[in-house]
This record gives structure tokens, C-alpha cells and sequence, in this order.
């Protein structure tokens, strides 16, 4: 594909973005401890006719700034959480991206803009299909609080060495 193809289906996916709307309660919601939280319901695929809708929470605090936490609530006693770099979301929600066990693209389904996220675990593996426009909504707001390039700023790594080292 031509650069200018590329750069012609990105300005495209982007506009979807931006032009699409969800529900109020769907937006994304900021504490007071620099952390970002998005409730939203995401559709675990069993297979390309057949999905299931499955209430999920983005969540991203300033004290972890390289991480996001995805916590997917399956009407299990406890929910299954899934962490991973916020850079490979912030990628994922261009153009595909992720190796292993998290993998990240997106598609376009009944002209709906969507994340797709593939997980891999021992227990076995799961693909999750998001909207798209309140994931990336989401983390605009992750990037306010904390920008790219930024993250080890807000970080004291002596602190944290010493807590991983047991030091007092």
C-alpha cells in the first residue's frame, strides 16, 4: 500500500473516530490521585457469527505511568485484569502492533470504528472487540495527565528500587 493510501485510511479512521458518539456515562473519568478510569462493555468473540458483551474498566494511574490495566468483569467471583503498556494501546489504536501475548489493531466492523485486542495466557486466549472512540478518548486523557516521554518523571525509581530490594 502507497504511503498516501496509508496516510489517506489513517485520516479517514481517525475522522470515524472523532465523529463517533457514545453515551454520557461512558466518558472517561479523572480522580484526584492522577488516575483515568473508563467503564465501557467490550464483545468477546466466540466466533465470526457469535459474541458475548462483557463490562470492562480502563483504568491508568500517574504512580504507574508505563502501564494500563484492563479489568474484565465475566460474572466470575473475581475479575480478570490484564496489564500492559500504554504505548501499545496508544499504537494499537493506529495501525496493528503487539506481539506475544497481547496484541492489538484496528478494524472497522457495521461501520463501526473498533480496537480489537487478542490476549494470551496459559489459562488460554480471548479476543475482545472495543469501540473505539471512548477507548481513544481514554487515553487522550491518560496523556494529559501524563504525556509520552514524561513517564519517568513522575516516577521516584529510588523508591521503588528500594521497595523491590527490601530496603528501608
Amino acid at each position: 500500500m502507497a504511503a498516501a493510501d496509508r496516510n489517506e485510511r489513517h485520516d479517514d479512521y481517525t475522522a470515524d473516530l472523532r465523529a463517533e458518539q457514545f453515551p454520557h456515562d461512558e466518558r472517561a473519568h479523572l480522580d484526584g490521585h492522577g488516575c483515568v478510569q473508563q467503564e465501557l462493555t467490550v464483545a468477546l468473540v466466540l466466533s465470526p457469527e457469535r459474541s458475548l458483551p462483557v463490562p470492562a474498566l480502563l483504568a491508568y494511574c500517574s504512580e504507574d505511568p508505563y502501564a494500563v490495566h484492563v479489568t474484565f468483569h465475566l460474572g466470575q467471583d473475581s475479575p480478570v485484569t490484564w496489564v500492559f503498556a500504554r504505548e501499545l494501546l496508544v499504537e494499537g489504536v493506529f495501525r496493528a502492533c503487539g506481539t506475544g501475548d497481547v496484541r492489538i489493531w484496528p478494524t472497522r466492523a457495521d461501520g463501526r470504528s473498533l480496537i480489537c485486542l487478542a490476549l494470551s495466557s496459559p489459562a488460554g486466549e480471548a479476543l475482545l472487540e472495543a469501540p473505539a472512540a471512548p477507548v481513544a478518548t481514554w487515553l487522550e486523557h491518560t496523556l494529559r495527565v501524563v504525556p509520552t516521554g514524561t513517564e519517568s518523571s513522575v516516577m521516584d525509581l529510588d523508591a521503588e528500587l528500594a521497595t523491590l530490594l527490601g530496603s528501608p
